[in-house]
């Protein structure tokens, strides 16, 4: 009797997109990470790269999160700071096993597992959340199962303190998709969710940051204004000021043999009052179907709404009949990367193979099954190990 795979993966930090081949009843019980390497990668991190994880023969169950394209570089990322994202990566990756190994279902899986990511300062999502404009933490969130494709989202809340479990009760306790704002908090109130005052979300490093974005924000204005033309400094703030986002998401093969995938954010720094990016829109920032596989996404929001990265991503393996590699490294790497639009994205199919695809610097990411421990990575140009 064929034993079923479970397989989890979590992002967050970024667009990245890795692929999975198929299994190998052959393959080695040791670890590997088969890479896959184009000229675009050769060119460096960022061009563009395509990771698929070795998740061992056979396994029961597999996750692998993500914590946001566009991470930290060195000398800005210390070697205690990258410690710990790994060490929140990690605690993240055995919450959501836990749950795996016990039988239990994707979706609970991915809310165990983000949930951690959005208790921690350091990744965008939950607790350390963006602030927008007006100096507040508004948090978007959506999940989806691929044997039924219900799914829930919240978008634009102020009070939900883990926005990922707020949207699994509105796939699995309401006719609805997608709640916002006042009606999202309200909801999650009456569900018995824990409910935080917005004080909660303003940490001083979010604090720091949008008082950086906005400063930013006006050189960029004031050169607009005298019609100047754009100097190489000018140009590194606009690259700065249009790449700060952040993201944390999951995809799960549970040993049922359903697909799920889960996106939390806090958006990206200063946006403007009333934005919703694409993490709570299903088909754009997450998307799963038994069908074809799960996507969790990360990156410049508006680039994936407008090209409905998640689900055309499904839909090439789907009705292209491509593989999981090829159509996550196709839409991340040529179609958003050409359109401007930068990120990374996390993707599993029924059969267990895992990608991360990515065309920028990295994405905090992490894989772990019932056959292979936890293994986390950080830049474009390293493997989860």
């Amino acid at each position: 009797m064929k034993s079923k795979r479970s397989l989890l993966i979590l992002s967050a930090a970024g667009l990245f997109c890795c692929s999975c081949t198929g299994a190998n009843d052959d393959a080695p019980s040791e670890l590997q990470a088969d890479v896959t390497v184009t000229e675009a990668d050769e060119a460096g991190p960022g061009a563009g790269t395509v990771e698929a994880p070795e998740v061992g023969a056979g396994a029961n169950w597999v996750i692998a999160i993500h914590g946001g394209a566009g991470v930290k570089m060195p000398p800005e990322m210390t070697p205690a700071m990258d410690a710990e994202y790994r060490r929140v990566l990690d605690a993240a990756l055995q919450a959501g096993a836990g749950v795996l190994a016990r039988g239990g279902e994707g979706p609970a899986a991915i809310v165990a597992s983000l949930t951690v990511l959005e208790d921690s300062p350091i990744f965008n999502a939950g607790r350390g959340a963006a602030l927008d404009a007006t100096g507040q933490a508004r948090h978007d969130a959506s999940i989806m199962r691929g044997d039924t494709l219900d799914a829930g989202g919240v978008a634009g809340s102020m009070h939900i303190k883990n926005p990922i479990a707020a949207a699994r009760a509105v796939m699995e306790q309401t006719e609805n998709v997608l709640l916002h704002g006042a009606g999202a908090d309200w909801f999650a109130q009456q569900q018995g969710l824990a409910l935080a005052e917005p004080i909660y979300f303003q940490t001083e490093e979010r604090r720091r940051l949008l008082l950086e974005k906005r400063a930013e924000t006006r050189v960029l204005e004031e050169r607009a204004l005298d019609k100047r033309a754009e100097t190489p400094d000018m140009a590194a703030v606009r690259h700065d000021a249009e790449t700060s986002f952040g993201t944390v998401g999951a995809v799960v093969l549970d040993s049922h043999g359903v697909i799920s995938a889960g996106t939390s954010t806090g958006g990206r720094t200063n946006k403007r009052f009333g934005r919703i990016g694409d993490s709570p829109i299903i088909g754009a920032g997450t998307y799963a179907s038994n069908t074809s596989c799960a996507v969790s996404a990360t990156g410049y929001g508006e680039f994936f709404m407008r090209w409905t990265v998640a689900r055309d991503i499904c839909a090439r393996v789907e009705y292209g009949g491509e593989t999981l590699a090829a159509a996550a490294g196709s839409v991340v790497n040529d179609t958003l990367k050409h359109a401007g639009g930068r990120g990374a994205v996390i993707a599993i199919d029924p059969s267990g193979n895992v990608v991360f695809a990515m065309n920028d610097t990295g994405m905090y990411r992490g894989v772990m099954s019932s056959e292979t421990p936890a293994r986390t990575a950080i830049y474009a140009d390293e493997t989860v190990r």
